[in-house]
């Protein structure tokens, strides 16, 4: 669950073909009822089949979630799920080099994918009379997949352009990434989705091929298919065209556990950029299980953040930006779900004239206000309001709704756990929030980054 401030740091996890795909999605959906129509099943080779029916337009996606994402990874190996995204579009021994998209385009449909810290996916918009056709080509690739070293060679080059482009010549970015990394010594969640380069220079097809060999089997996936469908002529489809594949044995995933912060960090990113930025990381919980007796911590966190900066007229952009002047623009994101720790964020550009500093102590002085006086009803009551705006819009379509129940299912959490976290969410109290507040930002487990702009000559001598 995350909110609008978030979006431009959250796509970061992602690979680039997801940045404008999931934005759409970000917002947590209505809870899904007996009308909604979701059905599921779980084939004999462990892959898992849900099928949302919408009849509103002839359309339908398909998508395929794969449990495994840059968390996953080893040091020395980082970016190699990203990677093998590319390399998924590269053909078959049916399917040559480049045609996946091609046909999937001859079909009237549209298809990417993305790569993000917990889970790969990759999806299909496109007529509902062609739903067969894409379950054929996705199942092919599935296990089929060529990972040719001249193929891999151009394409790693197109990754490595992409990192450039995206985080080495992007200061923003490259602040979040190195702030990141500082937050969690441990953890995978340390490593960049798109990859260090230098793991990038070093990367091979061979080690490609294993990773989609490992972790590209039916029994580490969920198909999730929404549109214009009967459950029970998908869940035929899927099995004429998934059921063949042979399960594979899984490794154990051994997740190195982040121990815990004992203090203060902070670090200094120099890059080409005209304002100053701040970005403060607080380690807070997560949903780790769903239901009744989970602690509300995460749910209040969730709603804190919608309060400081899930609308215009929120905390943040109404005092700092608009009231103080402090910062060009402000705000505060967090994440509840996820199969690793949870991050919650301040961050902010410095209008001329002020210090990373200044907006540092104006940012804390708005969570000690929140600790020492809570918040009123009608800030609660309008954060509700938007989140609720939120999910009827992410609604609106099939895509939005497979995204939801793709993310949920391969987190570990079924579709169905939406109607509990949505209640949750509900339930959250003035009081629950004011003790999220007082309760999960000291400076023991704080990470502060500070993008110190350089010029561009001064940034090219340090590149060389």
């Amino acid at each position: 669950m995350t909110h609008s401030g978030f979006r431009s740091f959250f796509a970061r996890f992602l690979s680039a073909r997801a940045v404008v795909c999931f934005i759409a999605t970000l917002a947590v959906s209505p809870a899904y009822s007996e009308n909604d129509r979701v059905f599921e099943r779980t084939l004999a080779n462990g892959l898992k089949v849900v099928v949302k029916e919408d009849r509103r337009a002839p359309v339908v996606t398909q998508m395929v979630w794969y449990r495994i994402g840059s968390m996953d990874e080893t040091d020395g190996s980082s970016g190699l799920a990203h990677a093998l995204e590319h390399m998924m579009f590269k053909g078959t021994p049916k399917i040559g080099a480049g045609e996946f998209s091609r046909l999937v385009a001859a079909a009237g449909g549209r298809d990417n994918a993305f790569t993000s810290r917990d889970y790969t996916a990759y999806f299909q918009q496109i007529p509902r009379e062609k739903l067969g056709e894409m379950m054929a080509l996705e199942s092919d690739r599935m296990g089929n997949l060529i990972v040719a070293p001249e193929e891999f060679a151009q394409e790693i080059k197109v990754v490595m352009e992409e990192r450039r482009m995206r985080t080495d010549d992007n200061p923003q970015a490259l602040l979040f990434e190195q702030t990141n990394a500082v937050a969690f010594q441990t953890h995978p969640y340390r490593r960049p989705v798109i990859g260090w380069m230098d793991d990038l220079m070093h990367m091979t097809a061979a080690a490609a091929k294993t990773w989609h060999t490992t972790w590209y089997a039916p029994n580490n996936a969920t198909l999730v298919v929404c549109g214009d469908v009967g459950h029970e002529a998908v869940f035929r489809l899927a099995e004429r065209h998934y059921g063949g594949m042979k399960a594979r044995s899984l490794p154990i995933r051994r997740i190195q556990a982040e121990p815990t912060q004992k203090g203060i960090r902070r670090l200094t990113v120099k890059g080409p950029a005209e304002l100053p930025m701040l970005l403060m990381a607080w380690k807070t919980p997560g949903i780790e299980r769903i239901g009744a007796e989970e602690p509300v911590d995460p749910y209040a966190l969730d709603m804190l953040a919608a309060i400081l900066d899930g609308h215009a007229a929120a905390r943040l952009p109404q005092r700092l930006v608009r009231e103080r002047q402090i910062a060009a623009n402000v705000g505060a994101s967090y994440d509840s779900l996820g199969r690793g720790p949870a991050l919650f964020y301040f961050y902010g550009s410095l209008l001329p004239g002020h210090t990373p500093e200044v907006l540092e102590k104006a940012l804390r002085a708005e969570i000690a206000d929140i600790a020492e006086h809570g918040i009123s009803e009608g800030e609660l009551k309008r954060a509700r309001a938007q989140l609720i705006a939120s999910r009827v819009y992410a609604r609106d379509s099939v895509f939005g709704q497979a995204m939801e129940i793709g993310s949920m299912e391969v987190l570990g959490f079924s579709f169905q756990a939406i109607d509990a976290i949505n209640d949750r969410l509900e339930e959250v109290s003035a009081a629950d929030i004011r003790a999220a507040a007082q309760k999960w930002f000291g400076d023991d487990t704080l990470t502060v980054g500070v993008l110190e702009p350089i010029s561009l000559e001064e940034a090219s001598v340090r590149s060389n």
